[in-house]
């Protein structure tokens, strides 16, 4: 709970920061035209890579193999493409890395370490 409060709070502030130094030094309407821009192309590239892996998902189901790391792509997708819709900077940086295949590559294992605690402790429940 203290990183979620410290989430709340670090990264707005953080967020804000960058986008009056932003304003500053390169504008209100380039810093708002970045803004708008990464947002649009930030999610056509999710629905890109969105799509690429509802079909590895399929292709996996279909071959009989466990479609975990397809899910998990989808995941992290789907937050790379909500975090590229929240205007900033650090958000936007966040999403793009999670657009991209080697970075989720590389957290993956966190996750499914994250998700076998959770299932270990009875606070996650997959059925």
């Amino acid at each position: 709970m203290k990183w979620l409060l410290l989430l709340f709070l670090v990264v707005p502030a953080s967020e804000l920061t960058l986008l009056l130094v932003s304003g500053s030094h390169l504008g209100v309407m380039p810093t708002l035209a970045i803004i708008v821009i990464t947002g649009i192309g930030g999610a056509y590239f999710a629905k890109r890579q969105g799509v690429r892996a509802i079909i590895e998902f399929r292709e996996r189901m279909a071959a009989g193999d466990p479609p975990g790391p397809p899910i998990i792509d989808g995941l992290c997708i789907f937050a790379g493409g909500l975090l590229l819709l929240v205007p900033g900077f650090i958000t936007d940086a966040i999403g793009l890395l999670l657009l991209f295949s080697w970075p989720r590559k590389m957290i993956r294992p966190y996750i499914i370490q994250l998700i076998y605690k959770k299932m270990k402790k009875g606070t996650l429940i997959i059925r």
